[in-house]
């Protein structure tokens, strides 16, 4: 696969990814071209379509292009040994939003980050009821799988089918979901044990 692919690819490749870090999509042509300082944004779309015809994009419904799981990183001499992570798109540190199951890209974690025989994926952070605990706006939220959790934990806690960080609490009957921030205007969500624990926090990636 390395030999395939040209130097402009993997710098276009290494620009999608800080794309869909920083802001949760690719690039649009024009946005690649300029990164890329083509004059014309015909240059750009060659590569996408020469991309896509590796393998290495892959063209979704609606026209758009996703990132597939080729690990760009072992082409930048990263020899740490790494597996592949969903990143499933947004998810809110202030007030819950909907998080799609809608995996963006797949994105090289290292292994000494994973704990064996347990899944994981990657949300995206937003708002600031967790930048105590070190989670801010933009961040990459590393969640292992699993429905239940201890008193403390930072989970992710889905509640009307929609996503949120906080610090979760437990005792008898009732859950108490705790943000951490210095912004004094979010409150604890107080909930019944019925509602579904998506994962805990096991690490915050800052981009």
């Amino acid at each position: 696969m390395f030999n395939e692919i040209s130097k402009k690819e993997l710098l276009a490749l290494k620009i999608i990814r800080k794309y869909l870090f920083d802001f949760g999509n690719m690039p649009s042509v024009r946005e690649l071209m300029r990164e890329l300082e083509y004059k014309s944004p015909r240059s750009a779309a060659v590569i996408i379509n020469d991309l896509e015809a590796k393998g290495i994009l892959r063209k979704k419904e609606d026209g758009s292009f996703q990132l597939t799981e080729f690990d760009i990183s072992e082409n930048f001499g990263t020899r740490e040994q790494t597996v592949k992570v969903p990143l499933l798109g947004s998810v809110a540190c202030g007030l819950p939003i909907f998080a799609e199951e809608n995996v963006e890209a797949q994105i090289p974690i290292s292994i000494k980050l994973i704990k064996k025989g347990h899944k994981y994926f990657l949300l995206r952070a937003k708002g600031d009821s967790m930048n105590e605990e070190g989670i801010n706006e933009g961040d990459l939220v590393l969640i292992r799988r699993q429905q239940h959790a201890e008193n403390g934990d930072n989970i992710v806690a889905l509640i009307d089918d929609e996503a949120t960080i906080k610090e979760y609490h437990h005792k008898g009957s009732l859950v108490v979901l705790k943000p951490k921030s210095t912004n004094k205007k979010y409150q604890p969500i107080i909930l019944t044990n019925e509602f579904r624990i998506q994962g805990v926090v096991e690490a915050v990636i800052s981009i």
